[in-house]
């Protein structure tokens, strides 16, 4: 099986989030992954988009959020582009649950989900453009 390559860019608004889910849920599906897989992959891409969102372009909703979808034999691979505030991760600390419910704060676990969510999870920055590439192997 060659692979093959889908391409959506939205707007940097968390209205567009919609689009997303459906976009990766229907690449995913027609690439014959499990139902589990599909929404597991829509949950991590939205979680990486809406954090391009609050954190990268810092609630700005006119900026380009180019997300591509590349399946394989083995995988499904989303790349996530933008041209924000880049995501250093040396400053990223696993949650800690206990702490954090006792606090009653809100948010801080899109990094923490992707992670629980997909076989691999990595970012680049360089050039201007921050990725963030999401990889689900198949069942």
């Amino acid at each position: 099986m060659a692979s093959t390559t889908h391409t959506l860019t939205i707007p940097s608004s968390t209205r567009f989030l919609e689009d997303v889910r459906e976009f990766v849920a229907t690449h995913a599906t027609d690439a014959n992954f499990s139902k589990m897989s599909v929404e597991k992959l829509k949950m991590a891409v939205d979680e990486a988009c809406t954090n391009v969102i609050e954190h990268a372009y810092e609630g700005q909703s006119e900026q380009p959020i180019d997300i591509s979808i590349i399946v394989n034999k083995d995988k499904l691979t989303v790349l996530i582009r933008d041209k924000g505030r880049s995501f250093d991760r040396t400053d990223y600390e696993e949650p800690d649950l206990v702490q954090y419910a006792k606090s009653r704060k809100s948010g801080g676990f899109g990094v923490h989900i992707m992670k629980k969510l997909m076989d691999e999870v990595s970012y680049r920055t360089g050039g201007g453009v921050n990725e963030c590439c999401l990889i689900k192997f198949r069942d």
